[in-house]
Protein backbone atom coordinates (compact mmCIF):
# COMPACT_ATOMS: atom_id res chain seq x y z
CA UNK A 1 0.00 0.00 0.00
CA UNK A 2 1.38 3.40 -0.95
CA UNK A 3 1.60 6.28 1.45
CA UNK A 4 -0.86 9.05 0.64
CA UNK A 5 0.96 12.08 -0.76
CA UNK A 6 -0.25 15.63 -0.19
CA UNK A 7 -1.01 16.13 -3.88
CA UNK A 8 -2.82 12.79 -4.08
CA UNK A 9 -4.92 13.64 -1.03
CA UNK A 10 -5.84 17.02 -2.53
CA UNK A 11 -7.03 15.35 -5.73
CA UNK A 12 -9.08 12.81 -3.82
CA UNK A 13 -10.81 15.39 -1.63
CA UNK A 14 -11.51 17.55 -4.67
CA UNK A 15 -13.17 14.61 -6.38
CA UNK A 16 -15.32 13.51 -3.45
CA UNK A 17 -17.49 16.01 -1.60
CA UNK A 18 -20.95 15.96 0.01
CA UNK A 19 -23.03 15.25 -3.06
CA UNK A 20 -25.96 17.53 -2.30
CA UNK A 21 -23.66 20.54 -2.23
CA UNK A 22 -22.33 19.93 -5.75
CA UNK A 23 -19.07 21.55 -4.62
CA UNK A 24 -15.59 20.06 -4.57
CA UNK A 25 -13.47 20.98 -1.57
CA UNK A 26 -10.09 20.22 0.00
CA UNK A 27 -11.49 20.91 3.47
CA UNK A 28 -11.05 18.22 6.11
CA UNK A 29 -12.96 20.06 8.86
CA UNK A 30 -15.17 23.13 8.67
CA UNK A 31 -17.25 25.09 11.19
CA UNK A 32 -19.41 27.78 9.60
CA UNK A 33 -22.15 30.33 10.30
CA UNK A 34 -24.35 31.99 7.66
CA UNK A 35 -26.85 34.81 8.17
CA UNK A 36 -29.33 36.17 5.68
CA UNK A 37 -30.72 39.19 7.55
CA UNK A 38 -34.20 40.67 7.62
CA UNK A 39 -35.58 41.97 4.37
CA UNK A 40 -38.69 43.95 3.56
CA UNK A 41 -40.67 40.77 4.10
CA UNK A 42 -39.01 40.48 7.53
CA UNK A 43 -37.88 36.87 7.26
CA UNK A 44 -34.31 35.85 8.10
CA UNK A 45 -32.23 32.69 8.19
CA UNK A 46 -29.36 31.62 10.43
CA UNK A 47 -27.47 28.50 9.33
CA UNK A 48 -24.94 26.58 11.41
CA UNK A 49 -22.75 23.98 9.73
CA UNK A 50 -20.24 21.34 10.80
CA UNK A 51 -18.39 19.32 8.17
CA UNK A 52 -15.87 16.48 8.24
CA UNK A 53 -14.30 14.31 5.55
CA UNK A 54 -11.32 12.01 5.28
CA UNK A 55 -9.70 9.46 2.95
CA UNK A 56 -8.89 5.82 3.69
CA UNK A 57 -6.10 4.40 1.48
CA UNK A 58 -6.73 0.95 0.01
CA UNK A 59 -4.37 -0.30 -2.72
CA UNK A 60 -2.80 0.87 -5.99
CA UNK A 61 -3.87 4.50 -5.54
CA UNK A 62 -7.46 3.49 -4.71
CA UNK A 63 -9.19 5.17 -1.78
CA UNK A 64 -12.41 5.34 0.16
CA UNK A 65 -13.54 8.77 1.34
CA UNK A 66 -16.03 9.20 4.16
CA UNK A 67 -17.94 12.43 4.71
CA UNK A 68 -20.25 13.80 7.41
CA UNK A 69 -22.13 17.08 7.09
CA UNK A 70 -24.65 18.68 9.48
CA UNK A 71 -26.56 21.90 8.80
CA UNK A 72 -29.15 23.50 11.08
CA UNK A 73 -31.40 26.28 9.80
CA UNK A 74 -33.17 28.70 12.15
CA UNK A 75 -35.79 30.79 10.34
CA UNK A 76 -37.31 33.89 11.91
CA UNK A 77 -40.88 34.57 10.81
CA UNK A 78 -42.06 38.07 11.74
CA UNK A 79 -44.95 38.43 9.29
CA UNK A 80 -48.45 37.01 9.47
CA UNK A 81 -49.13 34.03 7.20
CA UNK A 82 -52.24 31.99 6.37
CA UNK A 83 -50.65 29.00 8.15
CA UNK A 84 -48.77 28.29 11.37
CA UNK A 85 -45.00 28.76 11.14
CA UNK A 86 -44.24 27.13 14.48
CA UNK A 87 -43.06 23.83 12.95
CA UNK A 88 -41.01 25.56 10.24
CA UNK A 89 -38.67 27.60 12.40
CA UNK A 90 -36.02 24.89 12.78
CA UNK A 91 -34.80 22.70 9.91
CA UNK A 92 -32.11 20.02 9.85
CA UNK A 93 -29.91 18.58 7.14
CA UNK A 94 -27.75 15.58 8.11
CA UNK A 95 -25.71 13.70 5.53
CA UNK A 96 -23.29 10.78 5.47
CA UNK A 97 -21.44 9.90 2.28
CA UNK A 98 -19.03 7.25 1.06
CA UNK A 99 -16.89 7.60 -2.04
CA UNK A 100 -14.47 5.47 -4.01
CA UNK A 101 -11.62 7.06 -5.98
CA UNK A 102 -9.30 5.40 -8.49
CA UNK A 103 -7.09 6.01 -11.50
CA UNK A 104 -8.30 4.39 -14.74
CA UNK A 105 -4.63 3.70 -15.61
CA UNK A 106 -1.52 4.07 -13.42
CA UNK A 107 -0.01 6.64 -15.79
CA UNK A 108 -3.24 8.59 -16.26
CA UNK A 109 -3.56 12.26 -15.24
CA UNK A 110 -7.25 11.66 -14.53
CA UNK A 111 -8.92 10.34 -11.40
CA UNK A 112 -12.43 8.89 -11.43
CA UNK A 113 -14.81 8.64 -8.50
CA UNK A 114 -18.26 7.51 -7.48
CA UNK A 115 -20.01 8.77 -4.37
CA UNK A 116 -23.14 7.63 -2.58
CA UNK A 117 -24.91 9.44 0.21
CA UNK A 118 -27.95 9.40 2.44
CA UNK A 119 -29.38 12.59 3.88
CA UNK A 120 -32.07 13.46 6.40
CA UNK A 121 -33.60 16.81 5.37
CA UNK A 122 -36.53 17.65 7.61
CA UNK A 123 -38.11 19.88 10.22
CA UNK A 124 -37.85 16.79 12.51
CA UNK A 125 -40.92 17.33 14.63
CA UNK A 126 -40.65 13.67 15.56
CA UNK A 127 -38.56 10.67 14.60
CA UNK A 128 -37.35 10.60 10.98
CA UNK A 129 -39.92 9.27 8.52
CA UNK A 130 -39.46 7.88 5.01
CA UNK A 131 -40.02 11.26 3.31
CA UNK A 132 -37.19 12.77 5.35
CA UNK A 133 -34.58 10.58 3.64
CA UNK A 134 -32.90 11.58 0.37
CA UNK A 135 -30.50 9.21 -1.37
CA UNK A 136 -27.90 10.29 -3.90
CA UNK A 137 -25.30 8.90 -6.24
CA UNK A 138 -22.74 10.84 -8.24
CA UNK A 139 -19.83 10.23 -10.58
CA UNK A 140 -16.91 12.59 -11.17
CA UNK A 141 -13.72 12.84 -13.18
CA UNK A 142 -10.93 15.24 -12.31
CA UNK A 143 -7.86 16.41 -14.22
CA UNK A 144 -5.33 18.38 -12.20
CA UNK A 145 -2.25 20.02 -13.72
CA UNK A 146 0.20 21.50 -11.25
CA UNK A 147 2.17 23.52 -13.76
CA UNK A 148 5.39 21.55 -13.29
CA UNK A 149 6.07 22.38 -16.92
CA UNK A 150 6.95 26.11 -16.95
CA UNK A 151 4.97 26.51 -20.18
CA UNK A 152 1.73 25.27 -18.55
CA UNK A 153 -0.23 27.42 -16.09
CA UNK A 154 -1.70 25.33 -13.23
CA UNK A 155 -5.31 24.35 -13.88
CA UNK A 156 -7.96 21.86 -12.75
CA UNK A 157 -11.06 20.50 -14.48
CA UNK A 158 -13.83 18.57 -12.75
CA UNK A 159 -16.82 17.13 -14.60
CA UNK A 160 -19.58 14.89 -13.37
CA UNK A 161 -23.24 14.29 -12.69
CA UNK A 162 -25.41 13.89 -9.59
CA UNK A 163 -28.71 12.08 -9.15
CA UNK A 164 -30.77 12.30 -5.98
CA UNK A 165 -34.25 11.32 -4.85
CA UNK A 166 -35.16 14.92 -4.00
CA UNK A 167 -38.94 15.14 -4.69
CA UNK A 168 -39.82 16.42 -8.15
CA UNK A 169 -36.29 16.03 -9.54
CA UNK A 170 -36.28 12.82 -11.58
CA UNK A 171 -33.17 13.55 -13.61
CA UNK A 172 -29.40 13.83 -12.99
CA UNK A 173 -27.80 17.24 -12.60
CA UNK A 174 -24.60 17.84 -14.61
CA UNK A 175 -21.60 19.42 -12.94
CA UNK A 176 -18.53 21.22 -14.30
CA UNK A 177 -15.87 23.24 -12.53
CA UNK A 178 -12.72 24.79 -14.00
CA UNK A 179 -9.92 26.42 -11.98
CA UNK A 180 -6.88 28.21 -13.40
CA UNK A 181 -3.93 30.20 -12.13
CA UNK A 182 -3.06 32.84 -14.73
CA UNK A 183 -0.61 34.84 -12.60
CA UNK A 184 1.31 33.97 -9.40
CA UNK A 185 -1.14 36.17 -7.46
CA UNK A 186 -4.31 35.67 -9.51
CA UNK A 187 -6.62 32.66 -10.00
CA UNK A 188 -10.18 32.15 -11.17
CA UNK A 189 -12.85 29.46 -10.94
CA UNK A 190 -15.77 29.02 -13.36
CA UNK A 191 -18.59 26.60 -12.60
CA UNK A 192 -21.47 25.80 -10.26
CA UNK A 193 -22.20 26.53 -7.45
CA UNK A 194 -19.49 29.21 -7.34
CA UNK A 195 -17.47 31.40 -9.69
CA UNK A 196 -14.64 33.49 -8.26
CA UNK A 197 -11.72 35.75 -9.10
CA UNK A 198 -9.05 35.61 -6.39
CA UNK A 199 -6.04 37.75 -5.51
CA UNK A 200 -3.25 36.89 -3.05
CA UNK A 201 -1.73 39.86 -1.25
CA UNK A 202 0.71 37.45 0.41
CA UNK A 203 0.73 33.94 1.87
CA UNK A 204 -1.54 35.07 4.72
CA UNK A 205 -4.18 37.34 3.19
CA UNK A 206 -6.35 36.53 0.17
CA UNK A 207 -9.41 38.30 -1.27
CA UNK A 208 -11.95 37.39 -3.93
CA UNK A 209 -14.97 38.57 -5.88
CA UNK A 210 -17.57 35.85 -6.34
CA UNK A 211 -20.96 34.81 -7.69
CA UNK A 212 -22.54 31.91 -5.85
CA UNK A 213 -25.65 29.73 -5.72
CA UNK A 214 -26.90 28.69 -2.28
CA UNK A 215 -30.01 26.71 -1.34
CA UNK A 216 -31.69 24.41 1.13
CA UNK A 217 -34.49 21.84 1.14
CA UNK A 218 -36.38 20.15 3.97
CA UNK A 219 -39.34 17.82 4.21
CA UNK A 220 -42.30 18.89 6.34
CA UNK A 221 -43.26 15.92 8.49
CA UNK A 222 -46.87 17.04 8.94
CA UNK A 223 -48.22 18.20 5.56
CA UNK A 224 -50.76 20.99 5.67
CA UNK A 225 -53.13 22.91 3.44
CA UNK A 226 -52.65 26.61 2.75
CA UNK A 227 -55.61 28.90 2.22
CA UNK A 228 -55.77 30.04 -1.39
CA UNK A 229 -53.76 27.13 -2.80
CA UNK A 230 -55.07 23.88 -4.24
CA UNK A 231 -51.77 22.12 -3.41
CA UNK A 232 -50.58 20.71 -0.09
CA UNK A 233 -47.40 22.03 1.56
CA UNK A 234 -45.05 19.04 1.80
CA UNK A 235 -41.61 20.67 1.87
CA UNK A 236 -39.88 24.01 2.30
CA UNK A 237 -36.96 25.20 0.20
CA UNK A 238 -34.97 28.31 -0.64
CA UNK A 239 -32.68 29.44 -3.44
CA UNK A 240 -30.29 32.39 -3.41
CA UNK A 241 -27.92 33.76 -6.05
CA UNK A 242 -25.34 36.01 -4.41
CA UNK A 243 -22.77 38.49 -5.69
CA UNK A 244 -20.12 39.65 -3.27
CA UNK A 245 -16.57 39.78 -1.89
CA UNK A 246 -14.66 37.46 0.40
CA UNK A 247 -11.58 37.49 2.61
CA UNK A 248 -9.40 34.60 3.83
CA UNK A 249 -6.75 34.75 6.53
CA UNK A 250 -4.28 31.86 6.80
CA UNK A 251 -3.14 31.29 10.38
CA UNK A 252 -1.06 28.41 9.01
CA UNK A 253 -0.87 26.73 5.62
CA UNK A 254 -3.88 24.62 6.59
CA UNK A 255 -5.95 26.60 9.15
CA UNK A 256 -8.00 29.37 7.58
CA UNK A 257 -10.52 31.96 8.76
CA UNK A 258 -12.87 33.17 6.05
CA UNK A 259 -15.62 35.78 5.75
CA UNK A 260 -17.89 36.48 2.78
CA UNK A 261 -20.28 39.36 2.35
CA UNK A 262 -22.65 39.96 -0.51
CA UNK A 263 -26.11 40.78 -1.74
CA UNK A 264 -28.63 38.47 -3.34
CA UNK A 265 -29.78 39.06 -6.90
CA UNK A 266 -32.31 36.24 -6.51
CA UNK A 267 -33.79 35.19 -3.19
CA UNK A 268 -36.88 33.08 -2.70
CA UNK A 269 -38.24 30.96 0.15
CA UNK A 270 -41.24 28.83 -0.71
CA UNK A 271 -43.52 25.99 0.32
CA UNK A 272 -43.99 23.29 -2.32
CA UNK A 273 -45.60 19.92 -2.81
CA UNK A 274 -43.65 16.84 -3.85
CA UNK A 275 -44.22 17.59 -7.54
CA UNK A 276 -42.35 20.91 -7.08
CA UNK A 277 -45.57 22.87 -7.51
CA UNK A 278 -45.52 26.13 -5.54
CA UNK A 279 -47.90 26.33 -2.60
CA UNK A 280 -46.84 29.63 -1.03
CA UNK A 281 -43.94 32.07 -1.57
CA UNK A 282 -42.73 33.11 1.87
CA UNK A 283 -40.11 35.59 0.72
CA UNK A 284 -38.70 36.95 -2.53
CA UNK A 285 -37.03 40.25 -1.57
CA UNK A 286 -33.29 40.61 -2.12
CA UNK A 287 -31.10 41.15 0.91
CA UNK A 288 -27.60 40.96 2.36
CA UNK A 289 -25.75 37.67 2.78
CA UNK A 290 -23.04 37.02 5.40
CA UNK A 291 -21.03 33.82 5.84
CA UNK A 292 -17.95 33.15 7.97
CA UNK A 293 -16.13 30.27 9.56
CA UNK A 294 -12.89 28.46 10.16
CA UNK A 295 -11.59 25.40 8.34
CA UNK A 296 -8.74 22.95 8.28
CA UNK A 297 -7.77 22.30 4.67
CA UNK A 298 -4.98 21.10 2.43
Amino acid sequence: MRLLSLSGLLLILLTIAPSHSKAQTTDLVRLEYTRIPYTEGRQSVNRFRGFLQGPIPLWNDNFLVIGLDYRKFDIDFDDTFPFSTENLKELHNIQASLGYVFKPKPESDWRLAVNTGVRIASNLQGKPISDDYIYSISAYAILDKKGDDATVKPYRLIIGALYSTTPGRNYPLPFINYFREFHPQWTYTVGVPKMALRYKFNATNHVQAYAMLDNFFANIQEDFAVEGSKNIAQNISATQIILGFGYEHYFTDHIVFYAYGGHTVYNEYRLRDNDREDVYVIENDNTFYIRSGIKFKL
